[in-house]
């Protein structure tokens, strides 16, 4: 299982541990995932999806799953986001 965000494509970086004496060895910082079930309103189920804290806030934020992909660029989005995505697209042109 990667460590990268379904909705937002937030992955681990890279740094430098750095101790008192200025010496430095490299280390990873890993983003804060967290396993959530998000509800979509146009297709009437849920969804679990593997995403960061700070893409809760954001989906909170924007009001709901619906409306955080409608907005979200599709190269940020994993293939499962993306289906979803094309889906309640799809659910919108038809009702």
């Amino acid at each position: 299982m990667s460590r990268r965000c379904e909705l937002t494509g937030k992955g681990p970086m890279v740094g430098n541990n750095v101790s008192h004496a200025k010496n430095r060895t490299r280390r990873r910082f890993l983003p804060n995932l967290n396993d959530t079930t998000l509800v979509s309103e146009s297709l009437g189920r849920s969804f679990s999806l593997r995403i960061s804290a700070s893409a809760l806030r954001t989906v909170d934020h924007r009001g709901g799953l619906d409306a955080f992909l409608a907005k979200a660029k599709d190269a940020d989005l994993s293939d499962k986001a993306l289906k979803i995505k094309k889906d309640i697209a799809k659910a919108g042109a038809t009702a």
